[in-house]
């Protein structure tokens, strides 16, 4: 019975479910470690430039969460999302845009942001939210849809990054809803030969 059970299950975001996975293991590392591990590998922060654990925290933020909520904040929006965009845009794509967001929201960090850390799948769950709006784009056409979630999300994250004072990096979420717009972008704009 219960090799027929798991005999047809499916793993059928490799990407998604992998991050995912790496995440939740990632959280009960830094429990057991009893917050090392986020500190040494799960958070980005600027140190020396020669230390090879800067490079590694530049992609490894994206894993590391500071609790379970926070996880399940960022897993629910990613699981939900990702697979779509995964099967629509492939797994080599969709691995791309991750490491790129990731890399990108830790340099932005490390270099304005440095007397503080950041860690957390919110760069990367926003950049899928907004990537999923551009899902359905006709060639050559822009839905109001797309202006209307860019335009709201992008203004109430501003505004909370100028009015609150939280643990939530909004800057975070403005890259990677900004990478999510550039690369739905790039992969919808028509091309040259297609729009003589």
């Amino acid at each position: 019975m219960i090799k027929k059970l798991f005999g047809k299950l499916h793993y059928n975001s490799p990407v998604i479910l992998t991050y995912a996975l790496l995440s939740l293991l990632a959280l009960l590392l830094n429990i057991i470690t009893g917050g090392w591990s986020n500190r040494e590998i799960f958070t980005v922060y600027r140190t020396s430039f020669l230390d090879p654990m800067q490079y590694v925290r530049l992609i490894t933020h994206v894993i590391g969460h500071s609790g379970y909520g926070h996880f399940l904040r960022n897993f629910t929006i990613i699981l939900l999302v990702g697979p779509m965009l995964e099967e629509k845009y492939g797994s080599k794509q969709l691995l791309k845009m991750i490491l790129f967001t990731a890399v990108l929201t830790g340099l932005i960090q490390v270099i304005f942001f440095h007397p503080t850390g950041l860690l957390g799948a919110s760069g990367i769950a926003f950049m899928l939210m907004l990537l999923t709006s551009f899902a359905n784009i006709e060639k050559g056409k822009i839905p109001l849809t797309v202006i209307l979630v860019a335009v709201i999300y992008l203004s109430g994250e501003v505004a909370d990054g100028l009015l609150k004072k939280d643990n939530i990096s909004q800057m975070g979420h403005i890259i990677g809803g900004l990478c999510g717009c550039l690369f739905g972008w790039a992969i919808t704009k028509p091309k040259k030969a297609e729009s003589q």
